[in-house]
């Protein structure tokens, strides 16, 4: 794609994006909310689909990951409680997966400025300071271990350096793992009626997100310093 085309559709192509949803929202809203209001409600609305609804939900997952704005930690939840513990957690983990092509292509496709444009120049320049070591693997699974860094971040600003999608991939599942095992261990207590183990477990899940969030940058400038940055070369790989 030439670089005029490229920079024009990085400006226009994510907030047409969200427009669409916002209007699909407020045209379906009623049916939309009505499917929220309760776990029972949103089962329902999945068991409709017959055994389509594995697949709707794997598609909420990707979404929540590619708009970014929509707390990923609820949608998990909303699996383990809907399917299980272990049902909960491989649909999840495919959703992830898929939403995580979705935006690892768009940072590839539409480069730099795209992804500048989403998160800001601060927020990038620190990702890549990662993306730009001699162990940016490394560094890139790192980030995603950490609670309270933001994730779906991660996937947009590796599809602007050389790391192949495939080693990105098996970074970021195995980095998101204990996360999406926990939201889902979360759901599945609560749907079996066991709320010590759901408190106990959003309890500690909500206190690594609280210290994640709060020693966000402290975290990220040890990291860089940790694994030897790398500023002297081109860090925009988009390759």
């Amino acid at each position: 794609m030439p670089p005029r085309q490229r920079k024009l559709l990085a400006i226009i192509a994510f907030p047409l994006f969200i427009l669409a949803i916002v209007a699909l929202f407020w045209v379906f809203r009623t049916q939309i909310l009505a499917v929220l209001a309760s776990r029972d409600s949103l089962r329902s609305w999945l068991q409709s689909f017959g055994t389509w609804g594995y697949l709707v939900f794997i598609l909420v997952q990707a979404f929540q990951v590619v708009v970014f704005m929509v707390p990923g930690e609820v949608v998990q939840v909303a699996g383990g409680w809907i399917y299980g513990f272990w049902g909960g957690t491989l649909l999840s983990v495919i959703g992830i997966c898929l939403g995580s092509l979705v935006n690892f292509s768009a940072g590839r496709l539409l480069g730099k400025p795209f992804v500048v444009s989403l998160f800001g120049e601060a927020q990038v320049a620190k990702m890549e300071g990662i993306a730009s070591t001699g162990k940016a693997a490394a560094g890139f699974f790192l980030l995603f271990v950490i609670p309270g860094i933001p994730k779906d971040v991660l996937c947009y600003v590796a599809g602007i350096t050389p790391m192949r999608f495939w080693v990105f991939l098996v970074i970021s599942l195995v980095g998101r793992l204990p996360g999406i095992l926990g939201s889902s261990l979360m759901g599945a207590a609560a749907g079996a009626g066991d709320y010590t183990v759901a408190v106990i477990v959003l309890a500690f899940a909500s206190l690594l997100f609280i210290v994640g969030v709060l020693q966000r940058d402290r975290i990220v400038a040890g990291l860089e310093g940790m694994l030897g940055s790398g500023k002297g070369g081109d860090k925009g790989g988009s390759a």
